[in-house]
């Protein structure tokens, strides 16, 4: 993810109360709250991406990331 994808994923993950991890497929997951942690993953365009949420909101952090990269963060290709 280039930075200002990353920022808005940070952002929405940073609403919600439960934990929130992110990885490469098979990778190591790290903090998908902190801006760092994110853009070491260098993901690029295509790579899949692993989700790990926990905590009393999780159902809606899910659905508010998952819809937020489905809508490509609200970039036009």
């Amino acid at each position: 993810m280039h930075a200002r994808a990353s920022s808005k994923f940070i952002r929405v993950a940073r609403q919600f109360r439960c934990n929130i991890e992110i990885g490469i497929q098979d990778g190591e997951l790290v903090d998908a709250k902190s801006i760092l942690n994110v853009l070491t993953l260098a993901a690029d365009k295509g790579t899949v991406l692993s989700l790990k949420v926990n905590g009393e909101d999780e159902d809606d952090a899910i659905e508010a990331l998952i819809s937020m990269v489905a809508d490509r963060f609200g970039e036009a290709e």
